[in-house]
């Protein structure tokens, strides 16, 4: 038995709790501490609940770093450095204001005694990454785990990318980013869906983005226009409301679309690609050409601007048999490559190849 502890800025997208559920299901003792309370009603473990500035003004400094992002060389991805006086100071006093709080944590939940820790996100609690280090001299292996805006907007902590032992990813894009990357995939267990319904009404299509610019939503809305011009559908757009009932939606309808042709997002897929195919709902998506031949029997359907958009939306559409052939793959795909058990085996050869364990 191993003990993994995860650190993570927040449940993002419920990915970090997946995979200390994992660890739990494959015999592992673990813990997941998150900093900052998720707004999505995903579960938590030991949530330290520090409070996470959303007023105006953060809003609009988080909107500008992602326009700075945007002007940066896709293939690249600096090192983290605040971006001005104010911010450094910032980060200096927030270490200082939640570090009894942390040190409380630690000591209250026996973090000291894990051996992997993993950083989702590759973000110490602190910024200074003090905590991270101290556990890295106790002898500690210390493993950065990046899902997606982190590294493309963020970029990396470089005293985290100093004492890592392990850099993994699930985002394929990230591959470019940074040589030294691993890919695992996503943990997912689909016994937290609700049952599929089958619809003998209009055709349901469904799209629920967390980030309208990353998810390219603009885009879609104006094809499905098009498409309602020609075609009987239902659009389903589902932003702002509780997972369940977004789940509970989504099992009633006909086709899903994950993303396309946003920005700073990535290509490919992320949670809500998963849950929709592991209900066995044909799922649309954008990939570049190497990330669509590079992922192993491509279960998507990928369209990557509006007119591909436009014309897979119509296929899908009028064939119930193309459907159900994307939709069956999908099911099966999601067990075979996101299962526990498979994802578990993959992450434990990086462990013992990095003298992790």
């Amino acid at each position: 038995m191993h003990k993994i502890l995860h650190m993570a800025p927040q449940n993002y997208a419920g990915v970090p709790y997946d995979f200390y559920k994992m660890h739990l299901a494959c015999g592992d003792k673990s813990r997941l501490v998150t900093y900052h309370k998720n707004t999505i009603n995903f579960p938590e473990d030991v949530c330290l609940d520090i409070p996470l500035p959303v007023h105006k003004l953060a809003s609009f400094w988080r909107r500008k770093k992602v326009k700075i992002r945007e002007q940066v060389p896709a293939d690249k991805s600096p090192y983290f450095t605040p971006k001005n006086i104010v911010e450094k100071i910032y980060f200096n006093i927030n270490d200082f204001l939640k570090k009894n709080k942390v040190e409380g944590a630690v000591n209250r939940y026996n973090l000291n005694e894990y051996d992997i820790i993993h950083y989702d996100s590759g973000l110490d609690v602190f910024r200074d990454s003090s905590l991270a280090k101290k556990w890295k001299r106790e002898g500690k292996k210390i493993i950065c785990c990046y899902y997606g805006s982190d590294l493309r907007i963020r970029g990396l902590i470089k005293e985290m990318d100093d004492i890592s032992d392990l850099i993994i990813t699930s985002e394929y894009d990230h591959l470019a980013l940074k040589k030294d990357l691993h890919y695992v995939f996503y943990p997912y267990d689909p016994s937290e869906l609700p049952a599929r319904r089958q619809n003998t009404g209009k055709i349901k299509i469904v799209h629920s983005p967390t980030n309208r610019h990353y998810k390219g939503t603009e885009l879609i809305l104006s094809v499905i226009d098009k498409i309602k011009a020609v075609k009987n559908i239902e659009f389903i757009l589902l932003e702002g409301m509780p997972r369940d009932e977004v789940l509970n939606i989504k099992a009633g309808c006909d086709i899903s679309i994950d993303q396309v042709g946003g920005t700073m997002g990535g290509t490919g897929y992320g949670k809500a690609g998963i849950e929709t195919l592991a209900m066995g709902i044909p799922t649309i998506t954008n990939m570049t050409p190497g990330y669509s031949q590079w992922l192993p029997e491509n279960p998507f359907v990928v369209a990557n601007n509006g007119e591909e958009l436009y014309s897979k939306l119509s296929d899908l559409i009028s064939s119930k048999d193309l459907r159900e052939e994307y939709g069956s793959r999908g099911k099966l795909w999601v067990d075979k490559y996101h299962g526990f058990k498979s994802v578990d085996i993959r992450l434990k050869e990086l462990y013992k190849k990095h003298n992790i364990i």
